[in-house]
């Protein structure tokens, strides 16, 4: 834990290293005020949940985690998981459910499960981010075209078909804010701009609402004020208080009917699923964050440490308001490229988006709901990936494309929690079949094995060499084909000196084929299999005996010994 902290302390105390990181972090602040406005929102919450998180686990889990450039905070792919927390338990529910997570990420780091996490296929990544984007865009036509909807439904269908229902009330305000803004985001890219083209399509676009607003009341376009609210002293204003986050318990914060959550067993039972599945997703996107982040710097991170960190900060988060955040790998990039190198960095940016809700909160209230949509169908694009999805349809195995499908349909179709548990299972499970494709059985002719002796191979003898590991998904396949053998072999010379582990599932295929072996008066030699691997036998009862069952160190060896076995 704290290994990022206290190799950044040794190595970037130059005066250079800490003015890169604090312009760094000032860059990487400006791209993420308005995304964490946007990201909250899209979760189904007030868009000061999302600078909150910013703030506070832009600092926590910077100094706690493993990776020096990692910048967290609210990201897209969390959005398909929060907005059903939201709709169905309200804000204390979703605090809850990243309370939980932090410990489930705490424990995961504990668990060294780091370096797990950082070999999930690459099908399985690109199906959930693609599916994750699809569904963040379909969220966002609703404000982007100002259609009057109360409420999209809680499934992906429901959601398409309520959209084109409500069509006929497109606003032609908010569309063309919307587009414009869109417009900007578009192009700026291409204009080579070291200002983040966000911002400015933002800005200008508040600016131009409120001086056409000014000058003809008939133009009217939803804000970010308009849209929400907070109360001080009494007082109800619009926009984002300008306060700092306040420290209240998850389970004092309103669920869906306004009231207290409350802490009980069947509020902890009911969002334990949700809850992991943060937790899985925040540690795949975050890993996967801190490996191109590598990448791109050079440096080396410690993958349980960054567990262990993104689990610390998760609990602290919620907190003060906070909902569930991950490292970011755009705001990481940016980071990085600005010359970001410890954790520095996101703990500028976080006070940067501190400074920024007690002094600009009133301004970023101008911001249109039609510009925070066409933000967010920019980040659902970027993260749909769909340049690397049809390349993985094109080229890939057929395993790899029915992967990447399944995790795709599941996540859009479905939710995040079906989609995660399927995914994970197919990507153990294509990790099994694989493992059990490179154990492999051959069996040694007799011209080959006779260079091994001095004298030609009898017909009643027959070598097999296993290569790889026996375990459970390969023993019972590569020890069949053993079983297999042509009725006048009497002696089977078995070569394991390519068989790297031997588990429980292999040790009863052993048994069996030694009974197998004894009731058919035939005679087993085990070559070169490794001293544990042997004692592992031992303890089951698969020991020498004279004429049945021995061990030998050398083809050559077990030849010898097969004269002792023959009758």
């Amino acid at each position: 834990m704290f290994s990022a902290l206290r190799v950044s302390l040794k190595t970037d105390r130059s005066l250079e290293s800490v003015q890169a990181n604090i312009l760094a972090g000032l860059t990487v602040g400006v791209i993420a005020l308005p995304l964490s406005m946007a990201l909250a929102i899209a979760s189904g919450v007030a868009p000061q949940y999302g600078l909150y998180t910013a703030v506070i686990s832009g600092i926590v889990i910077a100094l706690t985690g493993g990776s020096r450039v990692n910048i967290p905070g609210p990201t897209a792919a969390f959005v398909v998981v929060l907005l059903p927390i939201v709709q169905h338990y309200g804000l204390g529910g979703l605090l809850m459910s990243g309370f939980m997570a932090g410990f489930i990420l705490i424990l995961m780091g504990l668990s060294r499960f780091g370096a797990l996490i950082e070999v999930v296929p690459y099908p399985v990544t690109i199906g959930f981010t693609a599916g994750i984007g699809v569904v963040i865009g379909t969220i966002q036509i609703k404000d982007f075209l100002g259609l009057n909807i109360e409420s999209l439904g809680e499934h992906y269908t429901d959601k398409v078909v309520t959209l084109f229902h409500a069509l006929p009330t497109l606003s032609w305000e908010e569309s063309i804010v919307g587009i414009f803004t869109l417009a900007i985001l578009i192009v700026w890219p291409r204009l080579k701009s070291r200002i983040p083209g966000h911002l400015v399509a933002l800005f200008v676009a508040s600016v131009l609402v409120a001086v056409v607003a000014g000058l003809s009341s008939d133009f009217s376009v939803a804000t970010i004020g308009s849209r929400f609210h907070y109360t001080i002293d009494g007082v109800l204003h619009g926009g984002i208080p300008p306060v700092l986050p306040g420290f209240e318990w998850p389970w004092d914060q309103p669920g869906a009917d306004g009231n207290p959550i409350g802490l009980s067993f069947d509020i902890v039972h009911s969002l334990v699923g949700a809850a992991l599945t943060i937790a899985v997703l925040g540690a795949i996107e975050s890993l996967l964050c801190a490996v191109a982040a590598d990448g791109m710097s050079g440096q080396k991170h410690n993958p349980n440490d960054e567990l262990i960190g993104q689990g610390i900060g998760n609990m602290i988060v919620p907190l003060f308001g906070g909902i569930p955040a991950t490292a970011a790998i755009a705001r990481t990039a940016a980071s990085v490229r600005a010359g970001g190198s410890s954790p520095l960095a996101s703990v500028v940016h976080a006070l940067f988006i501190l400074a920024s809700i007690v002094f600009l909160a009133k301004y970023l209230a101008y911001i249109p709901m039609a510009s925070i949509a066409a933000l967010l169908l920019m980040v659902a694009w970027n993260m749909s990936e769909a340049k690397h999805f049809f390349r993985i349809v094109k080229i890939a195995p057929r395993d790899d494309v029915i992967t990447l499908l399944t995790c795709f349909l599941l996540t859009v179709f479905f939710d995040m929690v079906i989609a995660v548990g399927v995914g994970m299972g197919l990507a153990a499970m294509l990790f099994i079949r694989r493992s059990i494709q490179l154990t492999r059985v051959d069996a040694l002719d007799h011209e080959e094995a006779a260079i091994h002796h001095d004298e030609p191979l009898p017909r009643d003898v027959a070598i097999y060499e296993i290569n790889g590991p026996l375990f459970f998904g390969s023993a019972q396949k590569a020890l069949s084909e053993i079983s297999l053998i042509a009725p006048e072999v009497r002696v089977v010379i078995l070569d394991m000196s390519k068989v790297s582990m031997l588990d429980m599932s292999a040790i009863v295929a052993m048994e069996s084929i030694v009974k197998d072996f004894e009731s058919q008066e035939r005679c087993l030699i085990i070559n070169a299999l490794q001293p544990r691997m042997i004692l592992k036998l031992r303890r089951a009862g698969v020991r020498r005996k004279k004429g049945a069952i021995g061990f030998s160190r050398s083809i050559r060896d077990a030849l010898e010994m097969m004269k002792g076995c023959q009758v």
